[in-house]
């Protein structure tokens, strides 16, 4: 199966702008490349993992990627999937936040001469001259026609800046500028990118000719990818010291049934022909399909001596007491304590296990809190100095482990 279909098959091309060349492109290892993250926290998350697997895909077929870093779009900000306006950051931050994304995918992606390369928009973009750029983009672009846009009908309720409505026009002058300067010829996005992304190819055959071949595809669930990086307890990341690597095995352990092989297909190298054999596994096989996904992706993002460690603390806590020098851990400091002893609805908010009392009061009523395995039995237990000095596991639910020890 050469590389176009089989990335049809693993679920991750939804639309493109003309499939025959794209295919021979892609095929042929002709394609130069780029998808863009803006840099709006210092660590990229799960949402943005379909991107990073899908550029090691075509690179390992001899296609040139360009990781594109938003350092210059981050200063107006996506409205795409937004109902509100994205806060602003400073220049420091967002430079601090482009370094921390490039160390991240040199785990993915080798950059170097002749290979990846990685760019950032801010080096073109915020040197604009915004009358050139009314003169000579703007004027390639209907009002009318960027109106209809999704990304866009969904904030006109609640009121669309002026300054979010430059988003598209900024987005296209990236490929314009990528193809120009790189010869990049092939954009890749999210769903939610793609009247965004048709303006970077229109905006090539509006200024170079309608000979130029720029081409546009989109990831089938790439949208939807960004909401698997949030969870109830925030985004889960792939920095080691934000989401630790045994919560990042749990986080893909504990996907929906319904989700498991959706994502073996599209998140995983392994051979489409062993995902497919477990298309007919349940209950306990599907539960080991779960784990091999954990396992597979825990590998790629943190190493094979982290994912073998984060497997064998799951297992162990899984099967009742073992091993829990993997599980992530809180220190609990000695001013936290009121006369040695700490609540269990501060310690659970203090180890990021409840965002709140009240909502950590919740979970203990519920009878959804365990403390060394035996169930907490009213919002007002205390863990003393002394459990702490031996080491708290903290059970949520029936997934969730964590571990309280003082400092």
């Amino acid at each position: 199966m050469k590389l176009y279909d089989e990335l049809v098959a693993r679920g991750l091309i939804a639309q493109v702008t003309n499939e025959e060349e794209i295919r021979d492109l892609i095929d042929n290892g002709k394609a130069t490349f780029y998808i863009g993250f803006d840099p709006t926290a210092d660590s990229l998350h799960v949402g943005h993992f379909m991107a990073l697997c899908l550029m090691k895909r075509l690179q390992m077929a001899g296609n040139r990627p360009i990781a594109l870093i938003g350092g210059g779009t981050a200063m107006i900000g996506d409205p795409s999937g937004r109902t509100d306006m994205r806060s602003m950051m400073t220049r420091e931050t967002i430079q601090h936040n482009c370094d921390c994304f490039k160390k991240q995918m040199e785990r993915f992606i080798e950059f170097g001469e002749g290979k990846a390369m990685m760019v950032n928009n801010a080096d073109w973009l915020l040197d604009l001259n915004y009358v050139d750029v009314l003169r000579e983009v703007g004027a390639c672009f209907s009002v009318n026609n960027m109106l209809r846009a999704e990304c866009y009908k969904q904030r006109m309720e609640k009121g669309l800046s002026f300054l979010e409505f430059n988003y598209m026009i900024m987005q296209s002058y990236d490929f314009y500028h990528l193809y120009q300067t790189y010869g990049c010829n092939m954009q890749f996005g999210g769903n939610d990118q793609w009247s965004n992304m048709l303006g970077g190819t229109e905006l090539i055959r509006r200024k170079l000719g309608k000979d130029a071949h720029a081409m546009t595809i989109t990831l089938l669930l790439n949208s939807e990818g960004k909401k698997m990086g949030k969870t109830a307890k925030g985004a889960v990341w792939l920095d080691p010291n934000k989401t630790s690597p045994f919560e990042f095995f749990q986080y893909w352990r504990n996907v929906d049934d319904a989700d498991v092989l959706k994502c073996l297909r599209m998140l995983t190298f392994l051979p489409l022909e062993e995902i497919d054999a477990m298309s007919d596994w349940k209950d306990a096989k599907l539960n080991e399909a779960k784990e091999i996904l954990a396992y597979e992706l825990t590998k790629l993002v943190h190493g094979e001596e982290a994912a073998d460690k984060a497997k064998a603390a799951s297992k162990a806590l899984f099967v009742g007491g073992g091993d829990d020098a993997n599980m992530p851990t809180t220190e609990i400091t000695a001013d936290k304590l009121t006369d040695g002893k700490i609540g269990i609805l501060n310690l659970m908010v203090a180890c990021g296990l409840a965002p709140s009392n009240k909502q950590a009061r919740q979970l203990v009523e519920q009878g959804g809190v365990l403390v060394n395995d035996e169930k907490v039995p009213s919002a007002q237990f205390t863990v003393t100095e002394e459990m702490l000095k031996e080491g708290v596991k903290i059970r949520k639910g029936k997934k969730v482990f964590h571990k309280a020890v003082l400092a």
